[in-house]
């Protein structure tokens, strides 16, 4: 009898766990892959900004790639009022790749 009883228990425990079970792994491929994904694509973009490259920073300056000091982790963006100092972080998106006219089309 108490070894039905110890049976029944864990079964029942199982079946308890299983609706938090499933909603950690909707959680895990709906939330957290995702985000995972997009930071690991935006420290490799980060890594491979070069001289010339136009960029808007996540304050939305809007520039031109100067100087990148490798030391320090900072880029020199030419701006229309001068040469400013950022770190790597700190640019959000490159403009130079994204927005090029075709050409030809018309």
């Amino acid at each position: 009898m108490f070894n039905t009883l110890f049976l029944q228990s864990q079964g029942s425990s199982l079946s308890g766990m299983l609706p938090f079970l499933l909603m950690f792994l909707v959680l895990y491929f709906f939330m957290i892959r995702p985000q995972m994904k997009r930071q690991k694509n935006e420290k490799k973009f980060q890594s491979q900004i070069a001289k010339g490259s136009k960029v808007v920073t996540s304050s939305g300056i809007h520039g031109k790639v100067v100087d990148i000091v490798s030391s320090d982790n900072t880029v020199i963006i030419e701006t229309g009022a001068g040469k400013i100092k950022f770190d790597r972080t700190a640019i959000s998106m490159e403009l130079s790749k994204r927005y090029q006219p075709s050409k030809g089309k018309k």
